[in-house]
Parts: structure tokens; C-alpha cells; sequence
């Protein structure tokens, strides 16, 4: 019995091994697809501030202008940021706020149905940006990134030490 508890226990640490590679791929099509996905949206706002003007405004935010611009604004670099890797956790943190302020403000019926109607909490247009971001904040952006390339080229670490110089 003693075998094959033993034998279970290399098979799962081989294919935990193996799968470890998928993470900085998975990490990479997530960055890319819903980077690219904010970016399009932001550039769609900011071609059309009226409308998210008036959508603000309707929504009674302060400053509805402003907030209109910041946000597309946001949408848009925050969304390139994500894709390319750069400042991935700080943007992908700013990101997730306005994601959840998204669905206070313009999606509280979806909100307040996450345990009753999970749903309409996960149909709702927020959704799939909190999570892409919630992922980066979390896991960071893997080794195909500007801030895994940055850190190889400006905090070396030498070899044996595991604090950057």
C-alpha cells in the first residue's frame, strides 16, 4: 500500500511540475486578450466623451466630465499598461477599483445578486475585466512581461544572493 501511495505521489508532482509551465503563458493571454479588450474600450469612450458624459451624469457622478475622461483615459492606458506588462500589479490594483466602482455605480442590481444570482453578478460587463485584473494583481504578470524583462536588466541579483543590489 505504502508503494503506491508512493508512485500517486511522484504522478501528481510530475504533472504539478509540468503544469507549473502553463502559468506565465496563461498569464500572457490574459494580460494580452483583455489588455487589448480595456484598451478598445477606452478608445471607444474617449471618441465619444458625450455619451459617457451624459451616461455619468445620469448616473449622478460628481464631475461628470472630468470623471468621463479620467476613466476612458484610464480604460485606455491602463488597458495598454496590462497588455504590454508594465506596472502590471499597481495598474492591475487601480484597475480592479474602478471595476468594482463600476458595478456600484452603474451595476448595483448585479452586485447586490452575487449569492442570489451569481449569474447576473458574472453577466455583467465589469465582470471579466475584474477578474483579468484580480488575476495580475494576484499572481503578477508572469516572465513575459516589461517588468520581468525590466527586473532582469535593472535589479540583477548575483548569483547566491536573493535581494537586488
Amino acid at each position: 500500500m505504502n508503494k503506491i501511495l508512493i508512485t500517486t505521489k511522484a504522478w501528481h508532482d510530475k504533472f504539478c511540475h509540468y503544469t507549473d509551465y502553463l502559468q506565465h503563458p496563461f498569464l500572457l493571454f490574459v494580460r494580452l486578450y483583455w489588455g487589448i479588450q480595456l484598451m478598445q474600450s477606452g478608445w471607444g469612450k474617449l471618441h465619444n466623451l458625450d455619451k459617457v458624459t451624459d451616461f455619468f451624469t445620469s448616473l449622478g457622478l460628481p464631475a461628470p466630465g472630468f470623471t468621463a475622461t479620467a476613466i476612458s483615459s484610464l480604460e485606455f492606458f491602463g488597458g495598454f499598461l496590462l497588455a504590454i506588462g508594465l506596472f502590471s500589479r499597481l495598474i492591475s490594483f487601480v484597475l480592479t477599483i474602478n471595476m468594482l466602482m463600476a458595478y456600484i455605480t452603474a451595476d448595483k442590481e448585479a452586485l447586490h445578486s452575487i449569492f442570489s444570482d451569481p449569474d447576473k453578478f458574472t453577466a455583467a460587463a465589469p465582470y471579466v475585466f475584474l477578474m483579468a485584473s484580480l488575476i495580475v494583481f494576484v499572481f503578477g504578470p508572469g516572465i513575459f512581461s516589461v517588468d520581468a524583462l525590466a527586473s532582469r536588466f535593472f535589479w540583477k541579483t548575483p548569483p547566491g544572493n536573493k535581494t537586488p543590489a
